[in-house]
């Protein structure tokens, strides 16, 4: 059974850092994309940043020029790197994974349990 796993997260101050990872565990084929969500209290789900099997990754507008995404293939693990955190990135850091689990199986998401990332002085 694929599954991913999620570590980092914390409390934090404004201004400073923070970094997530999220590995793959389990048999699988290929993986696609693999990206960050984040879901505030009283608030949706809402998409942070995206590392595509190929091309450029994307970020959100809201956090462009303060976080990084990057990902090892080597050992399927996806990376998560939060500078100059502010009070309105509070939130549960989930990580998402699009991937195939056998040669001819379909291409499926999974999502990771979620870690808390708290920015507050």
């Amino acid at each position: 059974q694929v599954e991913l796993v999620e570590s980092g997260g914390g409390k934090v101050q404004p201004g400073g850092s923070l970094g997530l990872s999220c590995a793959v565990s389990g048999s699988i084929f290929s993986i696609n994309a693999m990206a960050w969500y984040r879901q505030a209290p009283g608030k949706q789900r809402e998409f942070v940043a995206v590392s595509p099997s190929r091309g450029s990754s994307h970020l959100a507008d809201s956090v462009k020029g303060r976080f990084t995404i990057s990902r090892d293939s080597t050992k399927n693990v996806v990376y998560l790197q939060m500078n100059d955190l502010k009070p309105e990135d509070t939130a549960v850091y989930t990580c998402n994974v699009a991937l195939q689990e056998s040669q001819y199986g379909d291409l499926t998401n999974v999502w990771g349990q979620g870690t808390q990332v708290t920015v507050s002085s």
